[in-house]
């Protein structure tokens, strides 16, 4: 190749159009070919390799070339773009921990998606006035405890008054079965119980039957046992409904999700003191949500709300509870 120095040769001015006009006429191809020979040169890179490092926008700084003199080859461009892909991308994330999912917790897992899946949940609400509750709690809990040697606790009332209901509302404490639907005779109520490892829900049996000492004894014996691990499969087995509280952490209102096979589960909240309205007065009073979540396949919107409401019928005027009206 010579180089051509000014003033060796010059272009007469008629000419000069007609050459430029013929440059530009070129195929674009032909332009792009040219301008990457010229490239290749200044980089050492075959034309190949150049034509890889524009399609994928490569640094050509980050490639070290294998052929003669340091020449960047098509494998090299290749070889570098496969490293690229295998290197994790960095990112600003905080460090991670992985362990392997307990088997409690990979069973609650499985469990949850499947009562998603398989029942029609729906939720309804209402809200409960815990003043005389909490007053025969005041008054009554030292003689209680020094009686029965137990603490007088929400959870006994709780029990008492959704048994009441449930034998009201049969269906509420029912659950299918194949083409079935199966109806309990007696009320064994599970209690959602929080440990370390996960969730477990063991079971009350006959809890309709027991008076309120009996029930606060039953519920220390199986959360305590629940916490330490020692619960028997028979003793979370067979639940005809659920209490849940996830007022002890503060929560003011849940959905909570139905323990299948059962059909309804009832969420506990928070007590909060809040303005309501009795009568024509605004007053204060320590006010709780409930959350009755229910499989509607089997349970009607008037049967769930009326269930509520007579759960909150029996908590706000506890001595029905105790003559059973």
């Amino acid at each position: 190749m010579c180089s051509i120095e000014k003033g060796d040769f010059e272009i007469p001015v008629k000419d000069e159009k007609p050459k430029t006009e013929k440059v530009e006429d070129l195929d674009s191809s032909n332009n792009t070919e040219r301008e990457i020979a010229e490239i290749d040169d200044k980089l050492n890179v075959t034309p190949v390799a150049q034509k890889i490092i524009e399609e994928k926008g490569i640094d050509v700084k980050n490639i070290i070339g294998s052929g003669s003199g340091g020449k960047i080859l098509k494998d090299d461009v290749i070889d570098l773009e496969k490293e690229v892909e295998q290197t994790p991308e960095k990112t600003n994330t905080s460090p991670q921990r992985r362990e392997k999912m307990t088997q409690l917790r990979k069973t609650i897992a499985k469990r949850l998606v499947s009562v998603k899946n398989e029942t029609a949940m729906l939720t309804t609400f209402n809200e409960v006035d815990m003043s005389s509750i909490m007053k025969i709690r005041s008054e009554y809990k030292e003689s209680f405890k020094e009686k029965y040697g137990v603490n007088l606790g929400f959870m006994s009332f709780f029990t008492k008054a959704c048994c009441v209901a449930l034998s009201e509302w049969p269906a509420v404490n029912a659950m299918i079965d194949g083409d079935e639907i199966v109806y309990n005779e007696h009320c064994d109520i599970s209690i959602a119980v929080s440990t370390p490892k996960g969730l477990v829900v063991p079971v009350i049996r006959k809890a309709d039957l027991m008076s309120f000492d009996e029930i606060e004894k039953e519920v220390v014996r199986l959360a305590t046992k629940a916490r330490d691990g020692k619960l028997s499969i028979d003793e979370m087995k067979g639940g005809t409904f659920t209490l849940t509280n996830g007022g002890i952490f503060g929560s003011m209102l849940s959905t909570p999700i139905i323990n299948s096979p059962q059909s309804a589960i009832m969420g506990m909240h928070n007590i909060v003191k809040r303005g309501v309205v009795i009568g024509d007065e605004l007053v204060i009073r320590p006010m709780m949500y409930l959350a009755l979540s229910y499989d509607h396949r089997i349970i009607d919107g008037r049967e769930s709300v009326s269930f509520l409401v007579r759960v909150k019928e029996l908590l706000e005027d506890p001595s029905r509870l105790m003559l059973e009206i």
